[in-house]
């Protein structure tokens, strides 16, 4: 995937028609300083920009693989634009976690993406083991590192509820309690 040809086109459109969104997922992680392979794009979308994410993609050439009330996943024909996941924010959490998505640079500041912050990426880590169990060594190798890279500014609350939204309470003292030593 040619994530700075897609990320262009993607991002110029959704400004254009004013998309409500924020990346997530591998890309983002790296965005935050944590390095992870990745061949697809994740966004959280909000739910009433759906009919707008789904002109874009399918005027750039996408196909919509999959589509549940979650999420909408597109690929393209062609490897060099890949596949793009779009969660779709419409519960309280998910449109919390849209308003405190943050700009940041890409591309040495050629381009700037809403991102979310660390915290709601953690989460979203936390869901995708609570919802695959298989998931859990990776998931929680990026969590231990998401962590340590931004322990001093980690919103201790907010992290605290979705280490009990998702039962995970011990890893919770495990990762955040247990630096305090």
């Amino acid at each position: 995937m040619d994530f700075r040809t897609v990320l262009e086109n993607l991002l110029k459109r959704f400004e254009k028609s004013k998309v409500r969104y924020a990346l997530l997922g591998g890309f983002a992680m790296g965005i935050w300083g944590v390095p992870r392979a990745t061949v697809d794009l994740d966004f959280l979308v909000h739910r009433d920009d759906l009919d707008k994410v789904h002109r874009i993609m399918t005027a750039l050439g996408y196909e919509l693989d999959h589509h549940t009330e979650n999420v909408s996943q597109y690929a393209s024909p062609l490897k060099i634009f890949g596949g793009i996941d779009f969660i779709h924010a419409f519960r309280d959490a998910s449109l919390e976690m849209l308003q405190r998505a943050v700009i940041k640079d890409i591309y040495n500041g050629a381009m700037k993406v809403n991102t979310l912050i660390p915290e709601d990426i953690i989460g979203f880590k936390l869901q995708a083991v609570y919802n695959n169990p298989s998931r859990e060594k990776i998931d929680t190798a990026d969590i231990e590192t998401m962590i340590a890279l931004h322990y001093k500014n980690l919103d201790r609350k907010l992290l605290k509820k979705y280490f009990e939204l998702f039962q995970m309470e011990d890893l919770y003292k495990q990762l955040i309690e247990g630096k305090k030593n």
